[in-house]
């Protein structure tokens, strides 16, 4: 597998090695042995399965600690704009975002680390998205970032986004709690 780098601290690209025969193709979506080599050492203890269609935006996204999650995503049905955020106080990239376009014809998948926020477009008629979670979903310490703060600017390729009625309702990053610190 091949690990890109973002200009995310952290956050990184993976693209797994795609076997393909007459038969069709086969890839490692997860090794904990290979991951941890490449400075993903995590437990997952919950995958999640959403469908979406054209023009939803999902997120941002975070559980606060004690119940933080680092996440593992891939697109397996459709494509979309996948977009991460450093939520680290402290951290030079703090406030900043990188986005990936993932789509089910490439096995890419984004590793999301814990004190990162985490959203998507669908851009196309339908995507499904399939993430590994460290801890298990937890309300009391679901938090999130309005997808159109100003203070991030991040241009979301969508022109009348379809949000959920919770993602509306989400304060903008400088309202939040300094919920990680960045440790060098």
């Amino acid at each position: 597998m091949k690990v890109l780098p973002t200009r995310l601290s952290g956050v990184m690209v993976i693209e797994p090695r795609r076997h393909t025969d007459d038969r069709g193709w086969f890839i490692e979506s997860w090794d904990r042995r290979r991951y941890a080599a490449a400075g993903m050492d995590t437990d997952f203890v919950q995958d999640n399965h959403s469908l979406s269609r054209r023009g939803v935006v999902r997120g941002l996204h975070y559980q606060a600690p004690p119940r933080a999650q680092a996440k593992l995503v891939r697109c397996t049905a459709g494509r979309i704009w996948d977009v991460v955020v450093d939520i680290r106080h402290g951290s030079p990239t703090y406030g900043q975002w990188d986005a990936v376009e993932l789509d089910a014809a490439s096995p890419r998948m984004v590793w999301v680390p814990v004190g990162f926020a985490h959203g998507f477009a669908a851009l196309s008629e339908q995507a499904e998205v399939q993430y590994k979670c460290s801890d298990y979903y937890a309300p009391e310490a679901a938090v999130g970032i309005r997808w159109d703060d100003p203070a991030l600017g991040i241009p979301w390729p969508v022109r009348e986004p379809v949000l959920s009625e919770q993602d509306r309702r989400h304060p903008c990053l400088a309202a939040l709690p300094r919920h990680f610190t960045f440790t060098p």
